[in-house]
């Protein structure tokens, strides 16, 4: 039995449906009751939407609380809410916007995490939780410093509940996904930015941008029993972005043209 957060959209979505696809029951969670409702009534096992902020104890309480209640039981869980916040520059960032994405992608991990574990110990046994990174957990840039924060933030959060869970059974990995179109682009008004994803997915090595699906196998993974060995580890999904050296001819993202 899974629990994905963010389930109602993007790669939250595409969690789901390939954990549906392996056998397990899902309980989709998303702020935004109605997508998460669509996404559980397209799966093709037992699901149940909840509407939760993740950011919250309620929150999560409830999506805990719904898995439980229908399935008696949670097994795993892929942590994938997230928002990305403002993208002005430093001096001009709003305390209220950065105390936002650090309340839904940090402080929303945590409080997943938590709850996952107490759930684990009143399970009396062990399970999975998999955290949805990013590219920006591992690399730095002048643009969404709120969100650079909460993804770095969220990698101390993995390898300490990777080392509280491994003697008790309990792996805890993260999935770091680089361009990936997605809602939420769109959903926080950042059109130009979306616009420039197939661009810069152009000068990775694999000279494309990936697909929620791509990101969704690795989650899936990670969540399995093929990775009954792998904890704490933080695996990119970027195209071969994070190996790239920007200071030599080959450049980095937007250093050079894909025609070259």
């Amino acid at each position: 039995m899974a629990v994905v957060t963010g389930g109602g959209s993007g790669i939250g979505a595409a969690s789901a449906r390939r954990l549906a696809r392996e056998g397990a029951y899902v309980v989709v969670a998303d702020v935004d009751g109605e997508s998460a409702a669509r996404v559980a009534g397209e799966l093709p096992g037992e699901a149940v939407a909840v509407t939760a902020d993740v950011s919250t104890e309620a929150g999560v309480d409830a999506y805990i609380r719904a898995a439980v209640d229908r399935f008696g039981r949670i097994d795993l869980h892929h942590l994938n809410a997230g928002v990305l916040g403002t993208m002005a520059p430093l001096p001009d960032v709003d305390p209220a916007d950065f105390d936002h994405v650090i309340a839904v992608n940090l402080r929303g991990s945590f409080l997943g995490l938590r709850a996952a574990f107490r759930r684990y110990r009143e399970q009396d046994g062990g399970g999975a939780v998999v955290v949805t990174a990013s590219i920006s957990s591992l690399r730095g840039a002048d643009d969404q410093l709120p969100y650079q924060t909460s993804k770095h933030g969220l990698l101390g959060l993995v390898r300490g509940a990777a080392m509280y869970g491994g003697p008790r059974g309990i792996r805890v990995n993260a999935v770091a996904p680089g361009l990936i179109p997605t809602g939420i682009f769109a959903a926080s008004g950042h059109a130009d930015r979306a616009q420039t994803l197939a661009l810069r997915g152009g000068t990775t090595p694999m000279r494309r941008v990936g697909t929620v699906d791509e990101i969704a196998g690795v989650v899936a993974f990670l969540l399995g029993e093929d990775a009954s060995y792998v904890t704490g580890e933080v695996v990119s999904a970027d195209g071969g972005a994070f190996m790239v050296n920007t200071v030599v001819r080959s450049g980095g993202s937007g250093a050079w043209t894909p025609q070259d």
